[in-house]
């Protein structure tokens, strides 16, 4: 399986991490997702973008990020490989690889991403068991768009109970050309997705505002999943 990288992503990105993931009262065995490192980077996509549901409505949570400086190579230790360049013909593309966008801190938006998470999930379930380790992710202010994502990628992964392999990959592959089960370009926030229901997850869980918004609002971040369900959120990406 082929993904992009994401920021916080939405609920059908970690039910695809766990979807070839065994899972039963004796052993786990991990499934094994390759990430996207050799892309360029596409612009206004969930690589760096979540979306929470608020009392007024959906809310889009953003990193606003930079280039590199000239000659400069910002690779996160964990990224495992080189970064490559690579041409993508996807509108919105920048000529810059994903592994060398750089965040940009000059701006208070980790406060205000803080004081969105408070005011929206302040009264669900699980909020205050996770609250100040997502907060700690961000006040860490990684470097790259390629390490924040992959920490938020990774703790929701442990919150929920994932055990998935991820590795970046090593050369691009056009749309296509690659794996069958490609996501890179597909699960994007103004495309239809239909990922949970292809896998038979396509339910409902309980969301604060639910009855405000006249019922399930799909597509937010796992964290929305999280905030309410804490642990059981593995039942609900596993459909056990």
């Amino acid at each position: 399986m082929l993904l992009s990288t994401a920021y916080f992503p939405p609920v059908s990105y970690l039910s695809l991490l766990a979807k070839e993931m065994t899972l039963s009262q004796d052993r786990v065995l991990p499934s094994h997702v390759f990430i996207e490192a050799c892309e360029n980077y596409q612009k206004q996509s969930y690589r760096n973008r979540c979306y929470i549901l608020a009392g007024d409505g959906v809310q889009m949570l953003q990193v606003p990020v930079k280039h590199s400086l000239k000659g400069e190579v910002p690779l996160s230790s964990t990224s495992l490989r080189d970064p490559v360049r690579a041409n993508v013909p996807e509108r919105g593309t920048s000529p810059l690889n994903i592994c060398s966008i750089l965040v940009d801190y000059s701006t208070p938006w980790v406060v205000r991403t803080q004081r969105a998470l408070d005011t929206a999930y302040e009264t669900s379930a699980y909020y205050e068991y996770y609250r100040d380790e997502v907060f700690a992710l961000l006040e860490a202010q990684p470097r790259t768009l390629w390490e924040l994502n992959l920490s938020t990628i990774r703790f929701l992964m442990e919150k929920t109970g994932i055990q998935c392999e991820l590795s970046p990959t090593s050369e691009f592959v056009p749309p296509g050309e690659g794996p069958a089960d490609d996501y890179r370009y597909t699960l994007h926030p103004k495309k239809a997705d239909t990922i949970l229901s292809d896998i038979g997850l396509d339910k409902t869980y309980y969301q604060v505002f639910q009855e405000r918004m006249g019922g399930f609002t799909p597509k937010m971040s796992c964290l929305d999943l999280l905030f309410n369900e804490g642990p059981d959120s593995i039942l609900w990406l596993k459909a056990l």
